[in-house]
């Protein structure tokens, strides 16, 4: 089995590339973060087309995430227990708005593993109010998968997609750039190895070590012509997903050309 995650901003505006891009790589399983369209915007068709099933949140043309399937697509879930939302302050006004859950997270079971597609939110600055919501954010969600891990120890569990944290130095490429700013603080950075600590395993960078291996490089500046990126798109796998895992890769490629994501596809591989 062949499970895929991938940023593609915008699946409307890349529908050739990502239906093309399935094919080429005979990926059974695709989960696609920054879908940005609602639920009746979605393609749907050029996939079931080729055979997947589709599971899919959107509220607008921000956020969006997916799951595509020809392994089978059963048990969809909208949001984790608890997801936090994020209310933005009335302008004028001391109010504050009720929260809003983003589409930011789907989970479904795809060929006997449970497979979240998670877009984690950006954070913007380390003073904004976005910030304080990430960590919240991954909190809730560890907590949920260490639930999950509590009730049913061999529960095969994927948390794949868009993280939004560059975990160490070499994940970036010019540290000192990032200093007092999001993705590579340290409550980031411990907030992405939390997931670690109850007992599942990021299970793409023993396959496709570092440095200089990214997973994001921003439209400006040609910084995917000078190899400046981040990694922050990543895999984790419970305990015993990853005794399955037999290889992972990033397709840098898909990268290239026009109309490309900023991110990249990163696969990993099960027996």
């Amino acid at each position: 089995m062949r499970l895929a995650t991938w940023n593609v901003n915008s699946v409307r505006a890349r529908t050739d590339r990502i239906v093309d891009w399935l094919v080429r790589t005979d990926t059974d399983v695709l989960a696609m973060q920054e879908t940005k369209c609602r639920d009746d915007q979605f393609p749907t068709e050029r996939f079931t087309e080729l055979g997947y099933e589709v599971a899919h949140i959107g509220l607008s043309q921000w956020n969006g995430v997916a799951v595509v399937s020809r392994v089978g697509l059963d048990d969809v879930q909208v949001g984790f227990e608890g997801q936090p939302g994020f209310a933005k302050q009335v302008p004028d006004s001391l109010d504050v708005a009720t929260p809003v859950v983003e589409a930011r997270a789907i989970g479904a079971t795809c060929g006997g593993v449970r497979v979240w597609s998670l877009y984690v939110p950006n954070g913007r600055e380390l003073t904004d109010p976005h910030y304080a919501y990430k960590l919240e954010w991954l909190a809730t969600l560890r907590d949920d998968a260490a639930k999950w891990l509590a009730d049913d120890p061999n529960a095969q569990v994927a948390l794949v997609g868009d993280w939004n944290v560059a975990p160490t130095d070499e994940d970036v490429w010019d540290p000192s750039l990032f200093e007092g700013k999001t993705h590579t603080s340290q409550p980031e950075r411990d907030a992405f190895a939390a997931f670690e600590e109850i007992g599942f395993s990021e299970v793409t960078r023993p396959h496709t070590p570092g440095p200089g291996t990214y997973t994001y490089w921003d439209y400006t500046q040609l910084r995917f012509p000078k190899r400046q990126g981040m990694r922050i798109d990543f895999q984790y796998a419970s305990p015993a997903l990853a005794a399955r895992v037999t290889g992972a890769s990033i397709d840098r490629e898909e990268r290239k050309g026009k109309g490309a994501s900023d991110h990249a596809p990163v696969i990993v591989d099960l027996d």
